[in-house]
């Protein structure tokens, strides 16, 4: 079982859960996060003010998946998050943890089973 947790611009949202849905990944948790890498924000003007913003709005999605669903997930997360053919700084980053157990709560599965 793996952890794959993404993290996407907001703009990409929609496409990627339809990308996932192709591969049969339904199950996910979405969040509202901020935070910059190598676009280190950018700087505006408001009312006569110079205001550097550095913490850009991003989505992060966190998809438990057994192994099989590994790269197929991966995949579709890369190919709707992309910004065009070659991606553009900022399009994100997908992060991949070992997960030890998941537990349904309601049934008390564990394991594979519960995912």
């Amino acid at each position: 079982m793996k952890l794959i947790i993404a993290v996407i611009q907001p703009s990409k949202l929609e496409a990627v859960k339809e990308a996932l849905s192709q591969v049969e990944v339904f199950r996910l948790t979405v969040m509202d996060v901020q935070g910059f890498g190598r676009q280190k924000g950018y700087t505006e003007v408001y009312r006569g003010h110079e205001i550097t913003v550095n913490l850009l709005r991003k989505i992060e999605l966190q998809i438990a998946v057994n192994e099989d669903f590994v790269e197929p997930t991966v995949n579709a997360i890369i190919a709707a998050g992309r910004t065009g053919a070659e991606g553009k700084i900022g399009d994100g980053k997908i992060f991949i943890l070992p997960m030890d157990d998941c537990i349904r709560i309601r049934t008390g599965e564990r394991g594979p089973e519960a995912i």
